[in-house]
């Protein structure tokens, strides 16, 4: 029995662990293991950043798509006909001067007291309304006035969504 411990003591010495063990089956050591592990982890890593860097490319190519999408939609309101109206298409103002360069015109009437009602329940829905009367007898209500064409635009858009707009609502310009 004493000669198994003596010999058994003298392999544990000679093989001095298990990646000696791991030579001899011809199997990696915890070394090659630990640098194939790292090595893996870069690659998901790059693979990872790949992904996002093609996701951020086509965000960018997205919001360059929108941008003249809107561009374009802006464009094409200024040349439509009956979506952007000038006051002289009207007969000009009866009023002096308006506030703003643009206003969302959400109804036109040609009695008064239906202007004063819609002008009243916009100003009820929280929108600062006037009533802008033409020369040839009309009577619009005008609300959310302002000075830059996309913004009415992007207002006119939310407006129709929330039905203080009807469909045939538009945008006057005042020039």
């Amino acid at each position: 029995m004493r000669k198994y411990i003596i010999l058994l003591a003298l392999c544990a010495a000679t093989f001095q662990g298990c990646d000696f063990v791991r030579t001899l089956a011809g199997r990696p050591t915890a070394a090659k293991v630990e640098e194939i592990r790292q090595e893996q982890m870069r690659l998901e890593e790059a693979r990872h950043q790949a992904r996002i860097d093609s996701m951020k490319r086509v965000q960018a190519a997205m919001a360059d798509s929108l941008a003249a999408l809107e561009a374009h939609l802006i464009d094409s309101l200024s040349q439509a006909r009956g979506t952007i109206v000038n006051p002289a298409k009207l007969g000009g103002l009866y009023t002096t001067k308006l506030e703003a360069k643009y206003s969302i015109v959400v109804g036109a009437f040609r009695n008064r007291a239906y202007a004063e009602r819609k002008l009243a329940a916009c100003n009820d829905a929280g929108y600062t309304a006037s009533i802008i009367s033409f020369r040839n007898g009309l009577q619009a209500v005008a609300v959310c006035p302002s000075e830059s064409l996309d913004e009415t635009v992007k207002t006119l858009k939310q407006l129709r969504g929330k039905g203080i707009c009807p469909e045939d609502g538009w945008i006057l310009v005042n020039e």
